[in-house]
């Protein structure tokens, strides 16, 4: 089922979250104050409109209430970011999804109405970082500040053998949730399965103990 999706602030992370949603089929509102931008979006949103986020007749207008989620993509004004939050809580956002570029932005925005809250670039770097300094690591989704989701080679210690004859979970403190073979996902993963070095492993862990299993 699609939904609906209010973004403010058409830069360059609001505009691949408005083109990204609506692939996905969803209705989405985009609204900046530069018409340039607003002009471009209507060639891959559902509308778009320009306007003052941080006005309050504007805000009352667009009956934000009525979208299941609103975003706000601004980034090199944070008082009109922190103002634009707080106004859409106001006016009856169901859920806010705000971008910061620092631990303090982040702290405002949660106190101002925000109801989750992501660095943009800080966590693009994070998982490229992850990705290309890890040798064994392909692919990387953090779930929170310890605990995230890799998808890894099958490391040398368990090829050919089973998980439970290695003691993964016990030992590393990782949990395999799927077995990844090209482009098919195998989460059935049954006690006497053995595994092959051309696969690719899908663990719930901590960066330390998905390092210690790589090692």
């Amino acid at each position: 089922m699609a939904r609906s999706f209010l973004i403010v602030g058409l830069g360059r992370f609001g505009k691949h979250m408005a083109k990204s949603l609506t692939t996905q089929k969803n209705e989405v509102l985009a609204i900046d104050i530069n018409e340039d931008r607003v002009n471009a979006a209507l060639k891959y949103v559902t509308d778009a409109q320009i306007g003052d986020a941080t006005d309050p007749q504007f805000v009352e207008e667009l009956g934000v209430n009525n979208f299941d989620v609103c975003i706000v993509a601004i980034g090199d004004n944070f008082q009109s970011s922190l103002e634009t939050t707080c106004l859409l809580k106001e006016k009856g956002a169901k859920y806010v999804f705000a971008r910061a570029n620092r631990d303090i932005h982040k702290k405002f925005l949660l106190r101002n109405g925000a109801d989750e809250v992501i660095y943009a670039e800080r966590e693009t770097a994070e998982r490229f970082a992850i990705r290309f300094g890890s040798e064994g690591i392909f692919d990387y989704f953090k779930l929170s500040d310890e605990y995230a989701i890799y998808e890894v080679s099958v490391p040398e210690m368990l090829i050919g053998k089973t998980l439970v004859e290695r003691n993964v979970r016990q030992k590393y403190n990782i949990n395999v949730l799927a077995i990844k073979s090209g482009d098919r996902f195998n989460a059935m993963i049954t006690p006497d399965y053995r595994f092959s070095e051309d696969e690719k492993l899908l663990v719930l862990g901590t960066k330390e103990s998905v390092k210690k299993l790589l090692k």
